[in-house]
């Protein structure tokens, strides 16, 4: 006869505030792909449930952020079930109980999210070990019901890019000579300047033949930019900002900024964009709130920047009603959505400010670090608008 299945059972469990199990390693693949997104399916009968797959992985492991949306009648316990294509072993999970059956995976609801209404979703986490390759899997169901028919991940869409010639200001550096910033763009060391360096560099671009790069140190002072104070101006109180940015190292598990711009409505203080516990966040200077919290579903609902290779990163601030939204190579990014409604993990703490409404003035690419990271990042194609530009 033969034996039982070698079962493995991860156990549910929510992490503390501000417990985020770290990720190791120099390299970072995201992948983030929907399967049977409502409306976007060719059949005549519209997907049962949905799942959105974001693999955040290193040398030899991964961690998996899994959301599920049900698209039938409403229900109040869910098991969500797939197979590994190769040889991933989970060990450790969150917001869900996990187990494991040589190749096949079930994760059951918590009890306390367990409830899905018509079109509701919920999300939970894995981490998991594997060596070859970690494909995506492609049978994913909800309570047995195939959330996609024959398995093929449906792309996200994304929008149509605007030129960037209709922005209010477009810049692809190729204007800039020799390697010291001129024109539109200058250096600049906030409170003082170490090693940190910001230059044009002549041997990487996103198109064209001129980027500019920056080697941003590890110390308050090592801080290097380069700014720019007439973009944001021609775009008015509603901003959208468009750039392509590629850098060397993985975002770490502390504070690191590369993106900021003085807010004149908070004291001349700095909107930040930037990384923590290894995912893209904003941080507001004056009070130090983030986007989203860095709870570990709050971390969850943002992902890493991809390392080595250029990515479009776009976000709108709109100072007439205090809103936010980010994008990443086309996809919004749920975690750095702020939308006036406090929302728990996401920006709750942001709102806790009353009537918070930005006026930026200028427009700072470089690096800031605030826990002994280090980083070289190029800058290419910049563009500000009064509406989103795209890709």
């Amino acid at each position: 006869m033969a034996g039982p299945a070698n079962t493995r059972s991860t156990t549910s469990r929510r992490f503390p505030y501000g417990a985020v199990p770290a990720v190791l390693g120099a390299v970072v693949l995201m992948v983030s792909l929907a399967f049977g997104l409502p409306g976007t399916r060719s059949a005549s009968a519209a997907s049962p449930c949905a799942v959105a797959y974001s693999l955040n992985q290193w040398t030899g492991g991964f961690t998996a952020q899994v959301t599920v949306t049900n698209n039938a009648a409403p229900v109040t316990s869910w098991t969500l079930t797939w197979t590994f294509a190769g040889d991933q072993k989970v060990t450790s999970a969150w917001n869900a109980q996990v187990t494991q059956a040589g190749q096949a995976v079930t994760a059951r609801d918590s009890g306390y999210n367990g409830t899905l209404a018509t079109g509701g979703s919920t999300t939970f986490g894995l981490q998991a070990t594997f060596s070859g390759q970690n494909a995506v899997p492609g049978d994913f169901a909800l309570n047995g019901a195939r959330c996609d028919g024959d398995g093929t991940p449906t792309p996200t869409p994304t929008p149509t890019p605007t030129p960037c010639a209709q922005a209010a200001f477009c810049d692809g550096f190729e204007d800039q000579t020799g390697t010291t910033l001129s024109g539109a763009w200058q250096p600049s060391y906030p409170d003082c300047q170490g090693t940190g360096t910001v230059a044009v560099d002549h041997t990487q671009a996103h198109s064209g033949s001129t980027s500019i790069r920056v080697d941003g140190g590890a110390t308050y002072c090592d801080h290097a930019f380069a700014v720019n104070t007439t973009g944001v101006a021609a775009a008015g109180s509603v901003l959208y900002v468009r750039y392509y940015v590629r850098h060397a190292q993985a975002l770490p598990a502390g504070h690191v900024a590369f993106t900021t711009l003085t807010d004149a409505a908070d004291g001349g203080k700095h909107l930040r964009l930037g990384g923590q516990n290894q995912a893209l966040q904003w941080n507001r200077e004056s009070d130090d709130a983030t986007l989203p919290e860095q709870s570990p579903a709050g971390v969850a609902m943002s992902v890493p920047l991809p390392v080595n290779q250029w990515s479009c990163l776009e976000f709108a601030i709109n100072g007439t009603n205090g809103t936010m939204s980010t994008w990443l190579n086309g996809t919004e990014v749920s975690g750095l959505h702020l939308d006036g409604t406090p929302t728990p993990d996401v920006d709750r703490q942001w709102l806790s400010r009353a009537n918070w409404r930005p006026r930026p003035t200028d427009l700072r690419l470089g690096w800031e670090s605030y826990g002994g990271a280090r980083d070289t990042l190029w800058f290419d194609d910049v563009a500000v608008n009064g509406s989103r530009i795209g890709c």
